[in-house]
């Protein structure tokens, strides 16, 4: 059964996985905002670190409201690809990563800023440019293009 549903999810990229999934409602909204269905549809692959609806209701009031809106189209667009991080890394090859670099692995995003990834117990961390911490609530969630680790907080970049 597993591999079933692994291949069925790997059939959509990032964006038809993330869409079929109430838990990125906001995100997906977020990236059609931004104009970025197309490059996260393109080949990639993409590791994204997805805020979950709840991540991006903990922003403050109107924040949300105020990105979607098209004068703010760069800002959303820079916040957006500061979660995304070129390649395919699977929630192992983080953990690996961190565990071989004492305990913490800076990647450079897509956005072009630097996310510090550590470990607290068993669960992944995120660092922003901001010293603002994210956790990976599920990892894994495999795309044709790359893969999603959804996180509970939305980091921002510089």
């Amino acid at each position: 059964m597993l591999f079933i549903s692994t291949s069925y999810a790997q059939s959509k990229t990032i964006v038809g996985v993330a869409a079929g999934n109430e838990n990125f409602t906001t995100l997906v909204a977020a990236v059609k905002a931004a104009d970025l269905v197309e490059t996260l549809n393109s080949e990639g692959p993409f590791t994204v670190f997805a805020p979950v609806n709840s991540a991006f209701d903990a922003l403050p009031t109107g924040t949300v409201d105020n990105l979607l809106k098209p004068e703010s189209k760069d800002a959303l667009t820079g916040i957006l690809t500061y979660h995304v991080v070129a390649g395919n890394y699977m929630a192992g090859d983080v953990i690996n990563a961190i565990k071989g670099n004492n305990g913490a692995f800076s990647v450079k995003t897509v956005q072009g800023g630097s996310i510090t990834l550590s470990l607290s117990g068993d669960k992944v961390m995120l660092k922003d440019a901001n010293g603002n911490m994210a956790t990976v609530i599920m990892a894994d969630v495999a795309a044709s293009n790359g893969v999603i680790h959804a996180i509970d907080t939305v980091v921002m970049p510089k």
